[in-house]
């Protein structure tokens, strides 16, 4: 392995003494100079934090010589996850398909919510997957049906189901865009997505309840996006009105409160 010498040479390169990534890391200096200098080994935890901070993989932090790359290793390294987030190598999509052979949108339960992560490229898992039918989707995309839990995305209330349309290039996706974000950490998230793939290659996720912190999540953790096209509720969302709302919702009362009052007296002075 050659961890403690790609520790050095990646540090080196990033411009910092070994107290500022020590710093940037959580960790005081003589633990992580002890890194570098192999009297001590960091944890596999450590390792994967090590490896994001420098956007490196891990497999390359821990087997490759980095001491032998030249420029054109450099920048192939330092690009590699543009070809995961353009989806330039085709991901993985398992899919359930009818008689007619065509694509069902299979719906995610929530008892096997936690299990996503794991099923998801699994045939099986897929195909034990409820599904259903909804004929205003188009059939040249393909959608999947999300449990939403908590209050974190309001109107979209706990319970309710969100389908989300395949997004095969995330450096597509526009800021601002609700999606269902699946990733290794946090599994089936919700939320307002704001591309900063280009900038830090991460994802800015938002939600629309301000209780809740934005955060940020690495490209390396993502599976899949699934951009919002609808959603299933068995609750009414609960609007609020304006002051202004509320006025014109009071007038339209008045006036239907009066045109029974006359159609009353009409029908008595009949009688």
């Amino acid at each position: 392995m050659f961890i403690a010498a790609n520790l050095k040479l990646l540090r080196k390169r990033s411009g910092k003494s070994q107290e500022e990534l020590a710093q940037a890391l959580n960790l005081n200096r003589s633990t992580y100079s002890g890194y570098e200098n192999e009297v001590a080994q960091p944890s596999l935890e450590m390792l994967l934090t090590i490896s994001q901070f420098h956007k490196v993989t891990l497999d390359d932090l821990i087997a490759k010589d980095f001491s032998k790359y030249v420029d054109s290793d450099w920048s192939s390294m330092e690009n590699h996850w543009k070809t995961g987030a353009k989806g330039t190598n085709l991901r993985i999509l398992t899919t359930v398909v009818n008689s007619d052979n065509e694509e069902e949108v299979e719906l995610i339960p929530e008892k096997v919510r936690a299990g996503y992560v794991a099923g998801y490229a699994d045939p099986e898992f897929m195909r034990d997957l409820p599904t259903l039918k909804l004929p205003f989707l188009s059939k040249n995309r393909k959608y999947r049906a999300f449990p939403i839990a908590g209050d974190s995305m309001p109107p979209i209330s706990n319970g309710s189901y969100v389908v989300g349309e395949f997004v095969q290039d995330w450096l597509s996706l526009s800021s601002n865009s609700p999606c269902v974000i699946v990733t290794n950490n946090d599994g089936i998230v919700f939320k307002y997505v704001f591309n900063q793939l280009k900038e830090a290659q991460q994802l800015l996720l938002v939600s629309s309840n301000p209780s809740y912190e934005p955060y940020t999540v690495s490209v390396e953790n993502v599976l899949e996006v699934w951009r919002f096209v609808s959603y299933i509720s068995k609750e009414i969302p609960d609007v609020q009105l304006d002051s202004e709302g509320m006025g014109a919702s009071f007038r339209n009362l008045q006036k239907d409160i009066q045109q029974i009052l006359i159609h009353l007296s009409d029908s008595n002075s009949k009688a």
